[in-house]
């Protein structure tokens, strides 16, 4: 895993441009609740005006007030207004007020000063009772005395009862013995203790509006510009969380892409550097999972990291915070909602992540059976197969088909069970919280906003479920990821080099070469011991499985020995880089292999800089120029993929080429003439041998009139060299080599 996440570092800026634009996106989320829950709060049910503090006061409504008031409410409220006398105010400032206020002119008033939030509150806790006091008497007259009298004695409730109901109840106030108004007084905050505060707020705000409207001011106009402004304000938060999103999403798509391009280089790097003990234990099916879909995994997980997993917890944590500020009477009502989520997101878990398991496994699979089809396709058609074949891949694709869908039907099954508990949870915010505003215990617009608040806190565990749910598969895929990586090829350069002998230039020496497998109990190669010389073709026959093309593998380091040295220029080929040995040596495989592009660019292979001099002169010697000068583009004729545009003479033909273009010291030839005539592969040879003077030859091949020409033949039998020496030689003193000569050619043809 750490080996995938180093894979980031060159993305750390974005990453954290990602945090902080998810923040900003976060807190534009959950800031438009509180306007939706002004709106209707304040500009819909309270006309607008945001508090029981007002602007502006008539000095006969503040003496009123004050007269309700406790000696620090009453100083506390003084002192944070200015008296504007009708008589003694400026025209400058008649002007100024005027537009809002016009009955100022004819009105002493009590005007606001600058003031901070926390003298606000005060000021709202002073007016608050007081107001709605006023309110009261204003509204019902002297019936609120009666009422709160019935509170008090029995004798100053008679002589309520007996006062015409147009007395003015505030000059009554002023005539009260201070006795009986402390008791109506205690009376009335008794009623007030059992009076929610959110009807004392919206009765003080009343009394305002009415004040507002004494003093000429529009309040129809002032609640349309409340609403018009907080909805402007709710369209400019929306507008900055979109834009966040939008580029946390570039930002997440920008790394995830990086990602993904990191460790396809870093897997292929490392699959370039694969000895063939490697290759043998990943399948090329596997890799090419590994390196496609695997990565696409990983890519898709990022993507969704990015954007969820830091989101979640920032909105989930937030929301929870939001909905506590706005209610706490209802905080088990997400209590419940999580914990159902919790429960079904486990139960998911629970049945998916196995299935997720062994996707990607049958993925190899389907890949594995496609490939192998593909590639054996005439193989196919000769045995008359292809209803077996395709049985075959019915079973892989079936078993791949029912596993997603399986998966999918789980998650299909998710999505409307989260709607359900969603819908299920805003039902009951609605219930719950329509009794609580029946009760005055809750405005309209908080219960909306802790709506919006509980759904953001499930769409955040909802979030997180979803990046959950992917987690199995992805961590399948970075396992399989960081397997290849974690996979160092058994091939080492060593740490201090040597030079080569530069006066024996093609030298190859065995000796005591011995070779396994590895995992293997026996060896496939024991106690060869030989020298090929500069200028000499040195030729390797046996039976099918002897060795040979093992033996071969092992000079350029294909494979390590695990016992004896094999020396190429006078050097252990183990205490040379693999790059400067190789560049000596022109290999040319079993199975000629091609690459998509041109005859030209699959020539120049090996050697970039060769001239058309250099390419005529190997084509020539490969006995390619004829079939290539057939062609309507010559040397510019395109190659297919894996060559499958020439036949495979002309396919090992140019194969040679390619070796003889890089002109090496050393020719590794592994049975890279069985796809030629006779004639055409003595003809090869004839030139191969006139125009490559000192340059050692390695031949393998299985006919007897491609090696009975060499210079020195080893006979290999189950591994061990039973022969060794030339054609004549041979025939004269080893078995094996006369068994398997007499088996191609007659005794004249041999002689």
């Amino acid at each position: 895993m750490g080996k995938i996440l180093k894979h980031l570092k060159p993305h750390v800026a974005a990453i954290i441009g990602i945090i902080a634009f998810l923040l900003l996106q976060a807190v534009c989320d959950l800031s438009l609740p509180d306007y939706m829950s002004n709106i209707v709060n304040v500009g819909i049910q309270q006309n607008g005006i945001e508090n029981a503090v007002p602007d502006m006061i008539r000095k006969s409504e503040m003496d009123k007030l004050t007269f309700f008031m406790n000696d620090a409410d009453k100083k506390l409220v003084l002192d944070n207004y200015t008296l504007v006398e009708k008589s003694n105010i400026s025209q400058e400032d008649l002007d100024k007020y005027s537009k809002k206020y016009p009955e100022i002119k004819n009105n002493d008033v009590y005007k606001l000063n600058d003031i901070e939030k926390e003298t606000t509150d005060k000021l709202i806790e002073a007016f608050s009772k007081p107001e709605l006091m006023a309110y009261t008497l204003e509204t019902k007259g002297i019936a609120a005395f009666q009422e709160a009298g019935n509170e008090g004695n029995d004798q100053f409730s008679k002589s309520l009862a007996q006062l015409p109901k147009d007395t003015d109840p505030f000059a009554l106030l002023a005539k009260l013995p201070p006795e009986q108004l402390k008791a109506m007084q205690s009376a009335i905050d008794k009623k007030f203790e059992a009076m929610p505060g959110s009807i004392i707020s919206q009765g003080a705000v009343v009394y305002v509006k009415g004040e507002y409207e004494a003093l000429g001011r529009d309040t129809g106009k002032m609640q349309s510009n409340f609403i018009l402004l907080a909805g402007l304000k709710m369209l400019g938060v929306a507008l900055a969380g979109m834009i966040a999103a939008v580029l946390v999403g570039l930002l997440a798509a920008r790394v995830s892409a990086g990602l993904g391009r990191s460790l396809r280089k870093n897997v292929f790097e490392n699959v370039v550097e694969f000895s063939n003990t490697e290759f043998d234990k990943f399948s090329t099916s596997s890799l090419i999972t590994r390196c496609t879909n695997d990565i696409q995994q990983v890519q898709m997980f990022m993507v969704m990291f990015l954007r969820l997993v830091f989101y979640a917890p920032i909105l989930g944590i937030g929301g929870f915070l939001k909905a506590m500020h706005t209610d706490t009477s209802m905080s088990w009502v997400i209590g419940v909602s999580v914990l159902a989520i919790l429960s079904l997101v486990l139960v998911m878990f629970a049945v998916a992540i196995p299935k997720f398991r062994s996707i990607q496994k049958l993925i190899d699979k389907l890949n594995l059976v496609t490939r192998e089809s593909l590639t054996g396709m005439l193989v196919i058609r000769a045995f008359g197969t292809q209803k077996k074949e395709e049985e075959k891949f019915e079973k892989a694709n079936s078993d791949l088909t029912n596993t997603n869908l399986f998966v999918s039907r789980i998650m299909t099954a998710m999505f409307p069970l989260m709607m359900l508990i969603l819908n299920g949870v805003t039902l009951l915010i609605v219930w719950v919280g329509s009794h609580q505003v029946d009760m005055g215990n809750m405005q309209v617009g908080n219960m909306m906003a802790f709506m919006q608040y509980a759904m953001q806190i499930i769409f955040a565990f909802l979030m997180i479920s979803m990046v959950s749910i992917t987690l199995p598969r992805a961590s399948v895929s970075i396992n399989r990821i960081a397997e290849v990586i974690n996979t160092k090829g058994s091939i080492l350069d060593p740490k201090s080099k040597k030079e080569f002998n530069k006066s024996l230039k093609g030298k190859v020496e065995f000796r005591d070469v011995a070779f396994k497998y590895p995992g293997a109990e026996d060896e496939v190669l024991s106690d060869i011991s030989f020298t090929a010389n500069p200028g000499e073709t040195v030729a390797f026959i046996g039976s099918t499985g002897s060795g040979k093309s093992t033996l071969i593998n092992l000079i350029p380091r294909f494979y390590d020995v695990t016992a004896g040295q094999i020396l190429v220029d006078g050097v252990d080929i183990r205490e040379v880089p693999q790059k400067e040995l190789r560049e000596r040596i022109g290999y040319v495989p079993q199975k000629g292999i091609l690459f998509s592009g041109t005859i030209e660019s699959n020539l120049k292979y090996g050697l970039e800089s060769a001239g058309e001099e250099d390419l005529k002169l190997a084509a020539d010697i490969a006995q390619a120029t004829e079939f290539i000068s057939e062609k309507e583009d010559g040397y510019k004729t395109e190659i297919a993929q894996g060559g499958t545009n020439v036949s495979g003479g002309q396919k090992q033909r140019l194969s040679i080429a390619r070796a003889l273009v890089k002109k090496p010291e050393i020719f590794i030839f592994d049975d890279s003439f069985s796809a030629l005539d006779y004639k055409t592969d003595a003809a090869l040879r004839k030139a191969l041998k006139a125009k490559t003077q000192g340059v050692t030859a390695m031949i393998v091949a299985q006919r007897i009139s491609t090696v009975m020409n060499a210079d020195k033949i080893l006979v290999l039998d189950e591994g061990k060299v039973v022969g060794m020496g030339t054609h004549r030689e041979l025939l004269a003193n080893c078995e094996v080599y006369q068994q398997i000569a007499l088996s191609q050619l007659s005794k004249e043809e041999l002689a």
